[in-house]
């Protein structure tokens, strides 16, 4: 049997681990597209800040690993799918075959649609040579101009406030990862990032970018200019899907995918930031970009390209970030429900914050700041789908009681 993995992230990393002990006859072959050993890209804030080398990202840290399981890595990038020859056309011309195929290509940066993105001095921070180019120009003084603060532009700040640039951020919403924070939450973490020296503009759109004099000019609109040594952009993610055209597998804003991770096409697998699987909760389909859940999507659609069939519970969708050393957290519908509950506390002077969101008597979604130590409680609660009884009359009127209730739901479980 032929296994065949685009893609050599967390998700394809821990499907062909996976598929070696459950088919130790197979050919397991891992396309890598950028080059590069596998590697995590949450990694390198901290590449940036110097606390760990450029081996430190390596997914795995035994040079002989792969080799040692008979997993074969191949440098190229996937140029276009033929399911009917089952054929991968890669950059260059060849062609790779196989029987069953995992598509774990992951995500790429978004791209802003404005002048001057291509000038000298305007990067991304997604890639290891992303972070080797600034690396090589981010030095005390240097003036960094950021688009976007979303959680991907948040992890990144240490590392260049390490490196003693002088740190400007642009948010075109009214506030930070507002993909997981509600706007009190987000304030908190504004505060705490104005309060360690980096200046955050909100409501602020870039019209474009120029060269002058050697520097960048960040044109702001309405006469407003910023001058830069180098221009961040850090808007968002989109799922890697541009090779898959023509080939027939159904794709929403992802590639639809079952409870066993098949796309549309049999044989055919998706695990990761480019999988559309069912949300645990809800039951709705969904994009969950997170590490966690590209690595059990990995193993699960493993599993069942090799003949053991599993069944993918669903993704749970929730976020940890660091921002400064200031860690917040979301889970699940963080938002709220029609006719749902919420309660929350707030102590400005701590950055300590609660949100907790019910349905029923059911804890549903929350969101967090400076409350590092409640994270399995919360999951445990949510995701568990527990019946809180009494003690959700308590966490309405105290959130802070949240671990004493995982704890006695806990215990009345077992």
């Amino acid at each position: 049997m032929r296994h065949l993995i685009i893609g050599s992230g967390p998700a394809g990393v821990t499907a062909a681990e996976t598929l070696r002990k459950a088919d130790p006859a197979a050919e397991i072959t891992l396309l890598c597209g950028e080059g590069e050993p596998p590697y995590s890209r949450m990694a390198i804030p901290y590449l940036l800040k110097g606390d760990i080398a450029e081996a430190g990202t390596h997914l795995r840290q035994d040079p002989g690993h792969y080799d040692r399981l008979r997993i074969q890595l191949v440098q190229a990038r996937a140029q276009s799918l033929d399911t009917k020859a089952r054929m991968v056309r890669l950059a260059g011309g060849r062609s790779l075959p196989y029987d069953r195929l995992l598509i774990a290509t992951g995500s790429r940066p978004s791209r802003e649609t404005i002048p001057g993105m291509d000038l000298p001095g305007v990067h991304s921070c997604w890639t290891l040579e992303d972070a080797r180019a600034l690396l090589a120009q981010a030095r005390p003084g240097t003036r960094v101009v950021q688009m976007g603060a979303g959680f991907v532009g948040c992890i990144i700040m240490e590392g260049l406030l390490s490196r003693g640039v002088d740190l400007t951020i642009l948010v075109r919403s009214g506030y930070m990862v507002r993909r997981m924070m509600n706007p009190t939450a987000s304030g908190l973490i504004r505060r705490w990032c104005e309060g360690r020296g980096v200046r955050i503009l909100t409501r602020t759109q870039p019209q474009g970018l120029t060269l002058k004099g050697g520097s960048l000019q960040v044109d702001l609109g309405e006469g407003r200019v910023l001058p830069a040594d180098l221009y961040l952009s850090a808007v968002g993610v989109d799922p890697n899907l541009g090779f898959l055209e023509g080939s027939g597998i159904e794709v929403d804003k992802g590639i639809l995918v079952d409870g066993t991770l098949q796309s549309s096409v049999q044989g055919i697998y998706a695990a990761g930031d480019v999988a559309e699987a069912s949300d645990c909760l809800t039951g709705r389909r969904q994009l969950n970009a997170i590490q966690p859940n590209a690595v059990e999507q990995g193993r699960i659609a493993a599993l069942n390209m090799a003949g053991k069939p599993a069944q993918f519970r669903g993704s749970f969708v929730f976020n940890v970030l660091t921002t400064l050393g200031l860690v917040s957290s979301s889970f699940g519908e963080w938002q709220g429900v029609p006719g749902g509950e919420s309660a929350e506390v707030l102590d400005e002077i701590r950055y300590r914050y609660l949100n907790l969101q019910f349905d029923g008597d059911r804890l549903v979604g929350a969101n967090c700041v400076g409350f590092a130590d409640h994270v399995g409680a919360f999951r445990g609660l949510i995701e568990g789908r527990v019946k809180l009884g009494r003690w959700k009359q308590r966490l309405l009127d105290d959130p802070t009681q949240i671990m004493k209730a995982y704890l006695a739901a806990a215990h009345q479980v077992a």
